[in-house]
This record gives structure tokens, sequence and C-alpha cells, in this order.
């Protein structure tokens, strides 16, 4: 069996619905509406370690494929990162193709760098990001399509550029989102409804996703859902999934690239993220670049140039709008490893515990979990 993507989510939901985008890669019970719930940074196997913490997210783990039930497991792409996730969630396609491909990516135009998750005012997402997301697609086939989030989500460059479609409703609390979802789906006509939760996420950056604030945390989320799915109908469908995972890294792993002038040498910017760099070159030097950054970081980082990833399939197909964007070398971290320019990057960035990014199963696999309502 193919292991299906984070692209595939939501085309199966709206298979579900009856609308077909694509040939779902996932079969999902036939529903009336469909809630899809995207918990920030819930990896697979984090999930699986810290269950006892989610005793409704492990009975539907172990209930496993019954009648109404889903249990699976997804990919998110590389870099598995937030912005290049919700590329993928929202548009169906692969990095290569959406265009997201990182989190602090070159702008080719301007010759700048900018953060795909904070956004640039001059960078118009609809250029960036031009293809229709499944959203989209959805609404215009008559489906009321309903987005749930924190408000300053709502007309943000990454929310234009992957989640455009439908109504944006703006709330605060992980409750106040599970109200919002549960009058959608209980309202009439077909639905598909986009609920968004970050707490996990912060948290796990901030204390580690080993902590025990990151088990509180998951506690709450998993109560919560577990109040989504008793409150909806049998009409309903709740789909569970995450944008990535997470690991830890202590700071004495970090390699920081202002004192390391051999790994200065030749570069221009260093984008990406700790675990997955992209480094923009200077003219003709990528070759001597990813020469003593293999040197220097054997065995800690895996390092391609931008054609070696490309053929690897790390972005999946590249259209060549995209190709710029991609660093002259990129880099995935291998075990507890992260690379740092602290002439750039913002202090309070510097002291994160839990990160993502790179190609590890504990960063790229996430839980693909989808079960009806129960009320």
């Amino acid at each position: 069996m193919v292991r299906p993507s984070l692209a595939d989510v939501v085309p199966a939901a709206t298979a579900a619905l009856g609308v077909a985008v694509r040939d779902p890669v996932v079969d999902l019970p036939a529903a009336r509406a469909v809630v899809v719930v995207l918990v920030d940074g819930l990896g697979e196997q984090l999930l699986a370690r810290r269950s006892g913490h989610a005793p409704f997210l492990r009975h539907l783990r172990l209930e496993g494929d019954s009648a109404g039930t889903v249990v699976t497991v997804a990919a998110c792409g590389y870099p598995s990162t937030t912005a290049t996730s919700m590329g993928m969630l929202g548009t169906g396609l692969l990095p290569g193709a959406h265009g997201l491909v990182g989190l602090d990516v070159l702008d080719p135009d301007r010759g700048v760098l900018f953060s795909e998750l904070a956004w640039d005012p001059e960078v118009d997402p609809r250029v960036w990001q031009p293809s229709a997301t499944v959203f989209e697609q959805v609404a215009a086939a008559g489906v009321d399509v309903v987005r749930i989030g924190p408000a300053y989500f709502d007309g943000s460059g990454l929310t234009e550029a992957a989640l455009r479609g439908g109504r944006f409703v703006a709330a605060t609390t992980l409750e106040a989102r599970v109200d919002v979802a549960v009058a959608a789906a209980r309202a009439p006509g077909r639905r598909l409804i986009y609920l968004y939760w970050g707490e996990v996420d912060k948290v796990g950056h901030v204390h580690g996703c080993e902590s025990w604030q990151w088990g509180e945390q998951l506690a709450h989320t998993d109560a919560c859902l577990g109040r989504l799915v008793e409150q909806v109908g049998r009409d309903t469908l709740v789909v569970v999934t995450a944008d990535h995972g997470m690991v830890d890294v202590p700071l004495h792993d970090r390699v920081d690239v202002a004192y390391e002038p051999d790994l200065a040498r030749g570069v221009r910017m260093v984008g990406g993220e700790p675990r997955a760099v992209h480094l923009y070159c200077e003219p003709g030097a990528a070759p001597d670049v990813l020469a003593a950054w293999r040197e220097r970081l054997a065995g800690r980082v895996e390092l391609l140039t931008r054609d070696d990833a490309v053929r690897a399939g790390w972005f999946g197909p590249v259209e060549p709008r995209v190709l710029p964007r991609i660093g002259d070398v990129v880099g995935s971290a291998l075990g507890a490893t992260a690379v740092v320019d602290s002439r750039t990057a913002r202090p309070e960035s510097l002291r994160l515990i839990g990160l993502h990014g790179a190609r590890s199963e504990a960063e790229q696999l996430v839980p693909l979990l989808a079960t009806l309502g129960g009320a």
C-alpha cells in the first residue's frame, strides 16, 4: 500500500462528501459533513509514545479500521515545516508544485529571504502560489467551506497562499473552535470544515516535546477532540491529522554559522530552518560550499545540491517557477543536531528546544485518524 501524504488528506475528505477533486488515496466513510482538524506539531511517533496523555486518540488508534473509523499514517513533505505542510494540505500538491518550500526562502525576483510563515507584504500570495486550493474547488461545487482559526490568520499571506476558499470564522480557544465546528457541522447541507490548533507545536518549541508541559497540552487537545466527535452527528466525519512531528535538540548540539568561517565562506544567505537548511551561495561557490559543509557536518546533516535534491524527489516534482526558491545546497539534519546563524536569527528562535524540518520519520510522519461522530 502506498503511504498517503498530507496532500491526500483534504481530497480524501472531499471524496467522502461526494466531491472528487481527484481519485482519493485514502478511502474515508461517506458523510454529509467533514471536519478536518490539523493539530500543529502532533507527529505520529510522538502521539504513539505519549498516548497516555491522549485517551481519546489512543482509543481511536487501538480501535483500528472498524465501521466508521480509519486509522493510518501520512507523510508530510520536505521540509517538514508548517508553511510547506499547509501548502500540501490546502492545495493537495507536493512542495515542488505548490512552491512553499521552507520557512525562510529566497524571493528570486527581489533577491531577499522572507518567511513563508510570517509572510512579507511585498509578496502577493496568489502569485506566489497560483493553483486553486481544494477549498476553492469544493466551494465552487456548492459545498459550504468553513475555516476556523485565530483571527490573525484571516487574510494572512500564508492563509491566502495555501488555504484560501470558503469563509473564515475566528475563535481563540480550542473549546471555542470546537463549538464553531459543531454548530457548522449540525447546520443543513454539505459542509467541509477545517479547524486549526497550534498550541501543541508552540509548547513543544519552547519546552520540548518530551516535557511535561507538552503532555499537558496534548491532554487538553485530546479532551477537546473527544468532545468534538461526541457532539457532531453520525452523518459527520471527523479527520484528525498534523503538519509535522518534532524532536528535541539540546542547545549544545547546535552549529552556529556565525562562528564557523569555513561554513560561512561562499554563502550569501542561510535560509530554511535549523533542521532543514537552504544555502543560497555566491555565483559558482556551490561546489566548495557543499564540500566544506559535508566535511564539517559529516554524519550530522545530509547535504545535497539543489539538482540532486530535486532528482532524489525531496520536494516532489518541481515546477520551473519554484526551482530558484530552493537553496543551491540543501540539508536535512540527522539525529539530534541543528544549524543556526545567530547573525540573522531572532534571539528567541535560538532558544527553542523542540525543532522540526528534517526528513526523519519522527518529523515527517503524522497521524491520519478519521471517525464518524457519536451523537
